[in-house]
């Protein structure tokens, strides 16, 4: 039974993001986008999160490179709350948070100015006017205060005047770094933000987590020495989890492989643990997380042995694993990869997708129940676009690239 790249399968992928770019229209408040409740309705009491308006500043990006009607204006409005509201006009940078008169946090976090470096790329693709202004502007913010050229790893996070960092140094911020590079090489052709997204994933995965099983660490002190017990006290975190995050594991080993078909691509040496270290990654992360408790379902975090520490299922995760898969089987052509991505889509189909609300459920307990003890809410569909729009498409160039260059279904059958 065949799924990937069939045509019957493709407009069932087609469909669903048509529901899912439309629930996501709901997310406009004046300010960008605002954090969406598990009704569908905006939660004035989030204030508008620059992390969420970034991602749907790229997530509308794409809809516009589908020719979805009314995504470019969603664009324009991703652009102007970016030059607006959310960026700090005094000391540069964005702020963390805003509402609709007041700066609620003014702290420059780095996972969230990486989404901005994102949706900014993203939106050079569709030709916005303003796109090109935006995304300079995010080099050089990036540049300047969170690419650390000592290190060559990407910093935590700043104070308001940017005279201040965290000691802290966090692998989730440095994977969505690669993320944003990949794209912003497509765009710019600088081969810089390959070395980097290259060096990144030496460190915290073929340095770290190679010699931890492949479970991955994403807290470090300033000398990047793993902080083992961090958030031990509050394991639930929403960006600092306790423990290793499977999800991360197997989010990482897709990225890997866009980072190594764009290096292919362009005739740079592509080491050969590259391909080795994605798949052991998604390995750990079926090891580890999936159905391992009883029920169905990735679990959301476990210890340093494996064993599980928070049980609910995030949606992310799960969505996550669908475009690793794929990404695996679209390189290997092993049918292990294509059986576990139609495993996960009937697990979603089971228990994530709400068709009597909307969207989909963005965390369910142990037993497959919905609930929200991590994540209250249907923050943003950035996550469901990868699931829906990357099996359908090359692993290089990136997402908004290759949808510019119109490879949308490029190998269907």
């Amino acid at each position: 039974m065949r799924w990937i790249n069939t045509k019957a399968h493709n407009s069932w992928l087609e469909t669903e993001a048509d529901r899912i770019f439309e629930f996501g229209r709901r997310a406009v408040i004046p300010t960008g986008f605002g954090w969406l409740s598990n009704t569908g309705k905006i939660r004035e009491e989030m204030g508008t999160q620059l992390w969420i308006t970034a991602r749907m500043l790229h997530v509308y990006s794409l809809a516009a490179l589908m020719g979805r009607p009314g995504a470019y204006e969603l664009v324009e409005h991703g652009i102007n709350a970016l030059a607006g509201p959310l960026k700090d006009k005094i000391y540069g940078g964005w702020y963390a948070t805003v509402s609709d008169s007041a700066v609620i946090d003014a702290s420059k976090q780095g996972y969230q100015h990486c989404f901005v470096l994102l949706g900014a790329a993203s939106a050079v693709m569709t030709g916005h006017p303003k796109a090109k202004t935006l995304l300079a502007e995010a080099i050089d913010i990036i540049e300047k205060y969170f690419w650390n050229e000592e290190e060559q790893m990407c910093l935590e996070s700043w104070d308001e005047q940017f005279t201040k960092t965290e000691e802290y140094r966090g692998g989730n911020a440095n994977m969505h770094a690669v993320e944003a590079f990949l794209i912003v090489y497509d765009v710019t052709k600088d081969k810089k933000w390959l070395d980097r997204a290259l060096r990144i994933t030496s460190v915290i995965i073929h340095h770290f987590a190679k010699n931890n099983h492949y479970r991955v660490n994403e807290h470090f002190d300033s000398n990047w020495q793993p902080i083992i017990d961090y958030n031990k006290e509050q394991p639930a975190s929403h960006f600092r989890a306790y423990g290793g995050t499977p999800g991360h594991w197997i989010e990482w080993g897709r990225l890997i492989l866009h980072l190594r078909e764009t290096l292919i691509s362009i005739g740079a040496e592509a080491p050969e643990w590259l391909l080795e270290d994605a798949e052991k990654l998604f390995a750990a992360g079926i090891r580890d997380a999936w159905s391992v408790d009883g029920a169905p379902g990735f679990v959301y975090s476990v210890d340093w042995d494996g064993k599980p520490v928070v049980r609910e299922r995030i949606r992310w995760v799960v969505v996550e694993a669908i475009g690793t898969a794929y990404a695996l089987y679209a390189v290997t052509s092993d049918k292990q990869y294509e059986e576990y991505y139609q495993r996960f889509w009937d697990y979603c189909r089971t228990y994530l997708m709400d068709y009597e609300g909307c969207s989909w459920w963005q965390e369910l307990d142990a037993n497959n129940e919905v609930s929200n003890k991590v994540w209250d809410g249907k923050q943003d569909i950035y996550h469901l676009m990868h699931c829906l729009i990357i099996p359908r498409l090359p692993l290089t160039p990136g997402l908004a690239p290759a949808l510019a260059q119109g490879l949308l279904d490029h190998n269907m059958k």
